[in-house]
């Protein structure tokens, strides 16, 4: 494969990075420019002045959503998923596109998945779920007051549309037919919010921005 230099210097250490371990960027280099994912090789100086190198993904970011029925059941996705030769049971999600907010994100995916838009939607935080090896940020969102449309899915993307309660979940999770890293933040975030420790703030569709 080749191999090609970059102008970016690699990953610029945060302003709030602990000077005894933070890693300093001296070059960096594209290993695979792909249609979804980018692969880059630093070379950078460690702490103690030793170098290593960093391989890692780059990643537009992406947007999950928590979809909130009246009933209090949530709607999931179960779709196959190649890496792991298996179908997995996953929140609604998907990512950025170019100049696309998170929301906008994640009404798009909503509707274009699973047919449903909401009435109401609160931002919970944000979650990197692969920080060994990727930028990749999925901001999490709630949704609720969900009217039922038709679905809108890309050419070649295939799944089914589940309903459980959070008590159906929570088993899954326990004996690891939820394995997805994203469901199941998403699913903690919503205990949390369910016992009062993890408060949303809701904000009407009709309020939102349009981008």
């Amino acid at each position: 494969m080749t191999t090609t230099a970059d102008s970016n210097a690699g990953i610029t250490p945060a302003p709030d990075a602990d000077p005894h371990l933070r890693e300093l960027p001296l070059d960096s280099q594209w290993v695979l420019r792909g249609n979804f994912l980018q692969v880059k090789r630093d070379r950078v100086a460690l702490p103690d002045g030793r170098e290593a190198t960093r391989e890692y993904i780059r990643h537009p970011g992406a947007a999950v959503i928590v979809p909130l029925l009246d009933d209090g059941r949530v709607l999931l996705e179960r779709q196959y998923r190649y890496p792991m030769g298996r179908v997995m049971l996953e929140l609604p999600a998907g990512k950025l596109d170019a100049d696309e907010s998170a929301l906008t994100c994640a009404r798009r995916e909503l509707l274009e998945e699973t047919g449903y838009t909401a009435r109401e939607w609160a931002h919970a935080g944000v979650l990197h779920n692969a920080i060994a090896y990727s930028d990749e940020r999925i901001e999490i969102f709630f949704a609720r007051g969900l009217t039922q449309g038709e679905r809108r899915l890309d050419e070649g993307e295939f799944l089914d549309l589940v309903l459980h309660t959070e008590a159906e979940l929570d088993a899954m999770a326990l004996n690891g037919q939820l394995t997805d890293a994203k469901t199941l933040i998403g699913l903690l975030w919503l205990s949390r919010w369910r016992a009062g420790a993890w408060p949303l703030t809701w904000q009407s569709t009709e309020s939102l921005p349009n981008r």
